[in-house]
């Protein structure tokens, strides 16, 4: 049965630039001298063992792999999370669909963060030109290209612009393709029916990011760093404009997931970091290990000696490392993340902290 569906090509659509944003990153930003908070006894031993064991997995050639939510963008922590990737600390990214939103806009304009019930009353939540069209078109591309979804959104911000291929050449690549990857000609073919909706003209498109400085998506692409992303359908503002096509949502999101979960099978030695995400980090970690250990056991091996941090603003003075999961009595229970990972295997242990001070903490400790 044929159900209706709301046309997102009815919506009023407003610039970016009529939007007030509660973050400027200019002024928001963390530089990677700026003093942090302490995080406690237990914070402190946590991270002393974590700078340990990533001094060890980075000696041992290890994966040190970061997951956070978008609040480690939101809260100006960009230029600490690249200059961990300059220095050669963190071998992945991984966020949600909001963190690669936030860290955009503040690439493309400087600001960030939109009152949500005030916009949502207006009737104006989430429908903007710039962030719906340019982020949804370079997911669009990417697609085509064989990107993932972070990689297309950092080479734009990084390149400063995209490549429209011409309609001639995607009609001549999907007979091409027809005949040597057909997996790829669903791809073309969308890209082509968008370029014609839009009526895009080939060739470089510019889009300057005079904030790039601040992007970790863009360093991560310049430095060859996967920054993977990992969203869920619906669930960001650019879904709200009809440049957003699911096909090139799947495609780019399952690439960064396969790229995701080839780095956990290497984690045997080496670091996982799960920072503010309470749903993401833990879901997508799970089933990746999952499979991880499928093809170790049929090799004959088994992954035992990951370690895991995991950091997020609920109290809790559970042992996680020591004593297991807690019983449905105790409220630790109920810290879903924690569960989620204590359940991994390897070792866990958790940390109540602001991602701002955690992430300090580690930058100036691996000095």
């Amino acid at each position: 049965m044929k159900y209706p569906e709301l046309k997102r090509e009815q919506l009023h659509i407003l610039p970016l630039s009529e939007r007030t944003n509660k973050v400027k990153i200019a002024e928001s930003y963390v530089p990677t001298d700026a003093q942090a908070s302490n995080l406690g006894e237990h914070g402190s031993k946590v991270i002393n063992n974590l700078l340990r064991r990533v001094k060890e997995a980075k000696k041992n050639d290890k994966p040190v792999m970061l997951a956070f939510g978008a609040h480690s963008i939101k809260n100006g922590m960009g230029p600490v999370l690249i200059d961990l990737m300059e220095r050669g600390y963190l071998d992945h990214l991984a966020t949600n669909g909001a963190g690669v939103i936030h860290d955009w806009e503040f690439a493309f304009q400087g600001q960030s963060s939109e009152d949500v019930k005030e916009y949502v009353d207006k009737g104006q939540f989430g429908i903007w030109q710039e962030t719906g069209y340019y982020i949804n078109l370079a997911i669009n591309v990417g697609a085509y290209e064989g990107k993932g979804y972070g990689e297309s959104v950092g080479a734009m911000i990084e390149n400063e612009g995209l490549t429209i291929p011409t309609i001639d050449e995607l009609k001549s690549r999907i007979l091409v393709l027809s005949e040597q990857n057909t997996e790829a000609v669903a791809a073309a073919a969308d890209l082509l029916t968008i370029i014609q909706k839009f009526e895009l003209e080939a060739g470089f498109l510019s889009i300057p990011h005079p904030y790039k400085k601040y992007s970790a998506q863009a360093a991560a692409y310049r430095l060859g760093v996967p920054f993977t992303s990992h969203p869920m359908i619906g669930h960001d503002i650019i879904y709200n404009h009809p440049m957003n096509h699911g096909a090139s949502i799947g495609r780019t999101a399952q690439t960064d997931f396969l790229r995701y979960a080839h780095n956990v099978s290497l984690l045997d030695g080496g670091v996982y970091m799960s920072i503010g995400s309470a749903v993401m980090s833990p879901m997508v970690f799970e089933k990746s290990l999952s499979m991880s250990q499928n093809l170790h056991i049929q090799n004959g091996e088994h992954m035992d000696d990951h370690y895991m941090v995991v950091v997020d603003l609920a109290e809790s003075q559970w042992d996680w490392a020591n004593d297991g999961e807690p019983p449905m009595d105790n409220p630790a229970y109920y810290l879903r993340y924690c569960k989620s990972f204590s359940r991994m295997g390897g070792t866990m242990e958790y940390v109540c902290a602001d991602n701002r001070d955690f992430l300090l903490h580690l930058s100036q400790g691996l000095l």
